[in-house]
């Protein structure tokens, strides 16, 4: 097979963009929030967790601590039985208290909107900031998560396995300004039909462009099976 040329992975790569607006046409972030704070905190809970199970959690900790001075003053041991269900309470606790604090003394109680500000907060990293400047901001950002990653690479569009080269390379293909609603319809799409195990081929509106056809099964009978919808657990 030769070799795509630039070019036409540019255009491949945004006729598949194409048509995941076609398909999601409803995409969107799936963490609950109401303000900036509200969606960092969220975010940083959702780290090897569901958005389900996030937003089971979060009216309890959005209702008890309503402002980031409530965070930065809180009571470790009460804020990890609140979270203690999305794993890694500790971690993400010592996180939540640490960002709340930094935020009170480093910017004046509100959450910076800018990027190079954000991920100098303790448990942000880009993937965080740009889920924030993304959803909270209107600035747009490409959030790099497992389905990011997984689904880039399945498509032939980079190799590359570092977040941060992926994040820059896959900017380079997508308009600016469809980042943040090109990574929702990229992760709607790895958490519904192109499963790490066993992706549903067969149904998939991205078949006819994806090299990777046939690493799940192709029988449109089979492939529905396979199938998920949202919310997920």
């Amino acid at each position: 097979m030769p070799q795509e040329s630039r070019l036409a992975l540019v255009r491949r790569a945004r006729r598949m963009n194409r048509i995941l607006a076609e398909t999601y046409p409803d995409a969107h972030c799936e963490l609950d929030f109401g303000t900036p704070l509200e969606l960092l905190v969220a975010t940083i809970l959702s780290a090897q967790c569901t958005d389900k199970r996030v937003n089971m959690v979060t009216p309890i900790l959005f209702a008890k601590y309503p402002t980031v001075e409530d965070y930065a003053a809180a009571d470790p041991s009460e804020m990890e039985e609140i979270i203690r269900s999305t794993g890694f309470f500790r971690a993400k606790t010592n996180s939540i208290i640490g960002m709340a604090k930094a935020v009170t003394e480093r910017y004046r109680g509100e959450v910076p909107g800018k990027l190079k500000d954000l991920v100098t907060l303790p448990g942000v990293g880009r993937k965080t900031a740009n889920v924030v400047l993304g959803n909270a901001f209107g600035v747009p950002g490409l959030t790099v998560d497992t389905h990011f990653q997984r689904l880039v690479r399945r498509f032939g569009w980079t190799e590359e396995t570092d977040p941060v080269k992926i994040e820059h390379f896959v900017g380079e293909l997508i308009p600016k300004r469809e980042w943040t609603v090109f990574s929702h319809r990229l992760i709607w799409h790895g958490r519904r039909i192109c499963h790490a195990r066993r992706p549903a081929c067969g149904v998939c509106p991205l078949a006819a462009l994806c090299p990777s056809y046939g690493a799940g099964p192709t029988d449109s009978a089979q492939a529905a099976k396979l199938v998920r919808s949202g919310p997920f657990s």
